[in-house]
């Protein structure tokens, strides 16, 4: 098969179409020839050199995958050669076929193609296992979503609304945030114009957030702790702003309020069985309904992965970024 490979760390331009050996379908795992797959942070930090696969993991970028199951391995039910699926990886989705532990399989939602049902795998288990399942977010609580028109942003949106929370986003921009305030944001807060803290008081009579899904890590701990509500949750899902930050202990005392912070890839596998068994219960009847929609600004050839991290990288994305795979 043809897959991305990274024979050395470095910019886009790393990335490279190669041909590599087939993966081995071992016990309990699936094989799935992919007909895309999608662009996530954590493919750039790979391709960088900082963020290598778990143990056993494929060493390709790809954290998510769509397409057609191929082949089937000891001791796998409830899924046969045929089915669509998408699905969660700890790596390999940027190839032509992927090796899956069936826990982390998905069917195709009702009214999504195949292609573009690479963009839920990753997003829909990130934001529910972290805003649901660990923040416990609830009916009339006020979410802040950093980053909210991407792919992860766009989910926390949309699922929020679905369960009767108030939203409140921060994203670079007039046109970020329209879109944002068309999948049902609520606050609207400009982060190159506008302090969050000051503008999501203001916003919701000096209470705060009841949960903050932060994806930018030390530059934003104390201010988030800041716009917690008391009994606030803030959960950090990446570190696109640095490591270390320096917390401020009473205040979070003061607020009785919690820090959680977590990743997918390297779980082992029930836990990840886990959340997309959670996931499959919740948001797939969402999805099926309409309530809910995988958003993605655009679909690139798998070989052209350079490029997609070009966009990635430059911010100007609304949603998922899509690799096709040539035989799609």
């Amino acid at each position: 098969m043809y897959a991305i490979t990274i024979p050395e760390p470095g910019g886009p331009e790393a990335l490279v179409w190669a041909e590599v050996p087939d993966p081995v379908v071992g016990e309990g795992e699936v094989l799935v020839d992919v007909v895309s797959s999608a662009v996530n942070r954590a493919d750039v930090l790979q391709r960088q050199g900082f963020y290598n696969p778990p143990p056993g993991a494929s060493p390709y970028p790809g954290l998510e995958c769509a397409g057609r199951v191929s082949a089937v391995g000891p001791r796998v039910s409830g899924w046969s050669v045929g089915d669509e699926v998408c699905a969660l990886l700890a790596g390999g989705g940027y190839a032509e076929k992927v090796a899956v532990p069936m826990g982390q399989l998905l069917p195709v939602p009702e009214g999504v193609d195949l292609v573009t049902a690479a963009a839920l795998p990753e997003v829909t288990a990130t934001v529910w296992s972290n805003v649901f399942m660990v923040a416990h977010l609830r009916p009339g609580e006020t979410l802040l979503v950093h980053g909210g028109s991407s792919g992860i942003g766009t989910m926390a949106i949309q699922l929020a609304k679905a369960v009767g929370a108030r939203v409140a986003v921060t994203a670079g921009g007039p046109e970020k945030l329209a879109r944002c305030a068309e999948l049902g944001a609520d606050i609207l807060i400009d982060y190159r114009e506008q302090d969050f803290v000051q503008e999501l008081r203001r916003a919701t009579d000096g209470a705060g957030a009841d949960v903050i899904l932060d994806i930018v890590g030390a530059k934003y701990l104390d201010r988030n702790v800041k716009a917690l509500a008391v009994n606030g949750r803030l959960a950090i899902i990446g570190l696109q702003g640095g490591v270390k930050g320096e917390l401020n202990l009473n205040a979070l005392l003061r607020k009785r309020a919690a820090i959680t912070a977590t990743s997918l890839r390297g779980r082992p596998l029930d836990e990840k069985a886990a959340i997309v068994a959670a996931v499959r219960e919740h948001v797939w009847p969402l999805i099926a309904g309409g309530v809910v929609r995988p958003i993605v600004d655009r679909s690139l050839p798998m070989p052209d992965a350079a490029e997609a991290h070009r966009v990635l990288e430059s911010s100007a994305h609304i949603g998922k970024v899509l690799l096709r795979s040539p035989a799609a």
